[in-house]
Parts: C-alpha cells; sequence; structure tokens
C-alpha cells in the first residue's frame, strides 16, 4: 500500500511544484516540464517488464530492489543542482515506478483470491491520500521549505515501507517461472508507449511547436503497437504480454471498463476545472473547493466496496457506479442554457465521485476472480497498460474537441462592446456544453463496458 501512495503523492507534488523549479535552478518551464514527461516516459518504458520480472526473479525481490531504487533516486532528486541532472534523476526514478504499482496490484491479488474487492477497498484509500493531500503538501513544502522537500519527503516513508516488505513479504520460491525474455516484443512494446503517452500529452496540452513531428511520433507509436499485438499473437504464451488474456470474457469486459474509468477521470479532471475557471470565472482556489467534492465522493465509495461486491456481485456494482457517474455527468451538458448554482454543482460532483468509485474495485476483482496464480503477473501487466492509456487518449480527444469548438468562436475575441462580450461568453458555454456531451458518450459506453461483466457473485 505504501508503493502506490508514495508514487502519486510524489507525481501530484511534482507537477503541482513544476514553476517552482524552473524559477529554483533557473531554467525554462518547456525544459523543467521534462522532470514530469521524463518520469511519464520511463514509467511507460519498464511497464511490460513487470510479469517477467516476477515470473524470473520473483515478486519479493523485484519489490525490494525497486522501492530501494525509488527511495535513492528521491534523495538524489533532492540534492540535484541542475535541471538535467534532476531531470535525469527524475528518470530513472521512473524506471521503478513503472514496476510498483502493477506489482503492489499483484502481489494483493495472490494472497487475496476472491476477496480481492474487500483487499483493494481497504488497499486503494491511502493511494486516494496521495492526489488530495498533493497539492496542499506542495504549497506547504514551498512556503516553509526548500523545494528539495518535495524529493527528500519520501525518504522515512521509502526505508520504512523498505524495511516492512524485507521482513513480512513471504519469498516467492514455487512461483517463479523461468520463461524466457521476449527481447522483440520489448523492443516493439516499450518505445510504443512511451511515444505513444507523450504524444498524446503533447497534443492534449496544446503547447506543441512542431504538429507535423508530434503527429509523426503518434503514427509511429500506433505502427509499433499493431507490430507488437502481430508479433504477440504469433508467440502467445512466450510473448512479453500474452493477448490471449483478452479472449475470455470476464478479463476482456474487465479491461475495458477499467480502460473507460480511467477515461472518465482523468477527462474530467481536465473538463471541469476548466469548466469552473474559464467559462465561469472562478479563481483556482474557489474551483478546487468545489472540485475537492469528487474526491470526497470517492473516499465515500471506496470502503463500501468490497462488501457491496460479495454480496451483489462485480457487474451490478460495477454498471451501477457507471450510471451514478452518467448521471453526475448529464446536466452538465446543459451549462450553455442554464448557469448551474454552486450547491447543485457540488451535489453533481460527489455523485460522480461516488459512481466513479465504484466501479474500479469491483471491475478488478472480476478481472482476477478465475485468473491462475501463475498468470497473475502478466495479467496484471497488461491490465495496467490498458489502464493507463484511457487518461492520455481521453484528455486527448477532449482537448482537442473542446479546442475545435472555442476555435471556431474566436471571432467574437476582438470585440469589445457588451452584445460581443455576451455572444462570446454564450460561445464558450456552447463550446464546454458539446464537450460535456461527448464526454457523456464515454460515461455511457462505460456503462455498457460494466454490463459486460460476468454477472456471478465474488464470495470467498
Amino acid at each position: 500500500m505504501l508503493a502506490p501512495l508514495m508514487a502519486q503523492l510524489d507525481s501530484t507534488v511534482v507537477n503541482v511544484s513544476l514553476s517552482t523549479l524552473a524559477e529554483k535552478l533557473d531554467t525554462t518551464l518547456t525544459t523543467i516540464q521534462w522532470v514530469s514527461s521524463g518520469y511519464l516516459l520511463a514509467l511507460a518504458l519498464t511497464l511490460p517488464l513487470t510479469g517477467w520480472l516476477v515470473d524470473r526473479v520473483g515478486a519479493r525481490r523485484v519489490y525490494l530492489a525497486t522501492f530501494s531504487i525509488f527511495t535513492l533516486t528521491s534523495l538524489l532528486c533532492g540534492i540535484a543542482t541542475t535541471a538535467p541532472s534532476l531531470i535525469l534523476f527524475r528518470i530513472l526514478q521512473g524506471m521503478a515506478g513503472g514496476v510498483l504499482t502493477p506489482l503492489s496490484q499483484m502481489m494483493m491479488a495472490r494472497t487475496a483470491g476472491r476477496n480481492m474487492a474487500r483487499v483493494m477497498g481497504i488497499a486503494v484509500m491511502p493511494v486516494m491520500i496521495g492526489p488530495i493531500l498533493g497539492p496542499t503538501l506542495a504549497g506547504l513544502i514551498l512556503q516553509h521549505a526548500g523545494w528539495q522537500w518535495i524529493f527528500l519527503v519520501n525518504l522515512p516513508v521509502g526505508i520504512l515501507a523498505t524495511l516492512l516488505a524485507w521482513r513480512v513479504l513471504p519469498p516467492d520460491r514455487d512461483l517463479r517461472v523461468r520463461r524466457s525474455f521476449d527481447a522483440l516484443g520489448f523492443i516493439l512494446l516499450a518505445p510504443a508507449l512511451a511515444m505513444l503517452l507523450h504524444s498524446l500529452e503533447t497534443l492534449a496540452s496544446g503547447t506543441t511547436v512542431d504538429p507535423q513531428g508530434v503527429q509523426l511520433e503518434l503514427g509511429a507509436a500506433i505502427v509499433l503497437l499493431a507490430a507488437f499485438l502481430w508479433h504477440a499473437t504469433r508467440r502467445a504464451g512466450a510473448a512479453l504480454i500474452d493477448i490471449r488474456l483478452f479472449r475470455t470474457r470476464t478479463f476482456s469486459a474487465s479491461a475495458a471498463t477499467q480502460f473507460l474509468t480511467n477515461c472518465m477521470t482523468y477527462g474530467g479532471q481536465l473538463l471541469f476545472p476548466l469548466y469552473l475557471i474559464t467559462a465561469r470565472g472562478y479563481s483556482p482556489s474557489r474551483a478546487g473547493i468545489l472540485l475537492a467534492l469528487m474526491g470526497l465522493g470517492l473516499i465515500c465509495a471506496f470502503p463500501l466496496m468490497g462488501k457491496l461486491t460479495d454480496r451483489y456481485g462485480s457487474r451490478r456494482v460495477a454498471t451501477g457506479g457507471a450510471l451514478i457517474g452518467l448521471i453526475g455527468t448529464l446536466p452538465f451538458m446543459l451549462v450553455d442554457r442554464y448557469e448551474m448554482p454552486d450547491l447543485v454543482i457540488c451535489a453533481l460532483l460527489w455523485l460522480r465521485g461516488t459512481g466513479l468509485g465504484s466501479i474500479n474495485i469491483p471491475s478488478m476483482s472480476s478481472a482476477y476472480a478465475d485468473m491462475p496464480r501463475e498468470r497473475l503477473p502478466v495479467a496484471t501487466t497488461a491490465l495496467n497498460i490498458v489502464q493507463r492509456l484511457g487518461g492520455p487518449i481521453a484528455t486527448t480527444v477532449l482537448a482537442i474537441w473542446l479546442h475545435a469548438s472555442l476555435g471556431s468562436y474566436t471571432g467574437y475575441a476582438t470585440a469589445h462592446d457588451t452584445a460581443a462580450t455576451y455572444a462570446a461568453a454564450n460561445h464558450t458555454a456552447a463550446a464546454f456544453s458539446s464537450t460535456f456531451a461527448l464526454f457523456c458518450l464515454v460515461h455511457a459506453l462505460g456503462v455498457i463496458a460494466a454490463a459486460m461483466i460476468p454477472g456471478r457473485k465474488n464470495r470467498p
């Protein structure tokens, strides 16, 4: 539980602190952005290795090694004196982080079995603290201590977690599998994921100065991904990722649900702050207070998921959560016609958070329900790859749609009379309304995917 907590907290705190890092290290924001982007790309490069490493070396050894590296690189980031050295250490940290989160999930799935929903209901609580406390912690650190403590704060947690892992985690022994390394699969998949995530992130930010280069990078990523799928089909179980897993209805439906849940989560993190700040003119602090209700909804939902999944089954709980999330999002399609009071926005965001918090755990529990223990490492790796692609794809599509919608109304931006200003505001609201309509379509697809999960109950 401490591994994903530290990774989530570290990522959130660093993203909030980029402008301060640029100022303190006397570099540009474009350069310092690689502190975040380099971490993301390194994470994507090592993520496909998780299953093979666990099979070959053992979960306990890999966990101890990667957590030790993550903690050591936190120290190196904290003592870095230049932007290039900080970026280098963050890349090394990302390589360890790419293994940690799926590895933690896999180890819990091995032990929990059919109790996965109850275990995850407890385990995800610390993970949720990261994104919620991250901005506050970053503000306190930057105000009362040096920027170095953004990274050094990881040290006590990392040392404690490493000692606990060494003392508590059981040896793997009979769970290790001596399978050969799929070098060609790694050469195809790792750069494909890195280029795909980077190009999508760049397109979503709208800050690219070389659109043709980004499009070329995206095209190369798709070609490499297609080549890997062809290669993995031929190698079957010997491939880095066994894509035969997706032929089973249980795993494929759960993976689709996880993918779309990430689309809903990260799409919302893009759209709702933009709407409140850009369209309604709220200050970031006021918008942040309203958006906190979504996190509160998540926290309210998670502790109940284990019992509800055991009682009603994964399909009912996940489908119900997806429906609740859709209901909490639908009214935002009408922002061009009605101006909702803050109290209504708070209620809708809380409802949406509660719905999203009711999807992940039952769908993940379903994915692992009938999975043999020896296939859990490669299954966890495949599930995490699919899950991670959802966020960048959703934010890119929504950002491009919103930008195109707003761009069609630029003629009003230069006008200064009251009528033109009023018309521009209406057009901005209309752009957000159409984007929320597209977002609701994503939610509806999430409902359909959750309804495809097999309907048996996950009783222990």
